[in-house]
């Protein structure tokens, strides 16, 4: 039997409940009518990142980059098409490092770009380096599958 889940709108960053009987295709935000899932990551500052890691009740997959990264720019469009195929398991949302040091910091984000996975609010995996959306898609379920 499922469970309702708790998600966070990619758009104005409201947490929502979804009805575990509903499917998740069709869930629009409570608060903003914006679409749940809509098959892309989701741009994200300080404070959308933590609310994101803190409050979805799926895992999430960050990818921290930079807009001068050449390896950064080159593995968007893979991470993007990572969503298409993740969504609605995990949430995928891009910490740009430039803008957010701070966090960055924090991170203890040494090169980009790097993947970092969030389960339950902690992080369960870890790479560096550009990847294409299979290896993406393979690693994070992979950690997934070990955390």
């Amino acid at each position: 039997m499922q469970k309702d889940r708790k998600i966070v709108c990619p758009q104005c960053f409201a947490v929502n409940r979804l009805a575990a009987e509903r499917p998740v295709s069709e869930a629009r935000c409570g608060k903003c009518g914006h679409a749940m899932f809509d098959a892309h990551p989701v741009d994200a500052d300080g404070a959308s990142f933590e609310k994101h890691i803190s409050r979805n009740d799926i895992p999430v997959l960050v990818d921290v980059w930079a807009p001068w990264c050449g390896p950064c720019r080159m593995m968007a469009p893979a991470f993007a098409e990572a969503a298409g195929v993740l969504e609605p398991e995990v949430r995928l949302i891009k910490l740009n490092s430039e803008n957010e040091p701070q966090i960055s910091s924090k991170l203890g984000i040494r090169g980009i770009p790097t993947m970092l996975l969030y389960k339950d609010g902690r992080e369960v995996g870890r790479v560096s380096g550009a990847m294409s959306a299979r290896q993406i898609v393979d690693w994070a379920r992979a950690q997934l599958a070990s955390a």
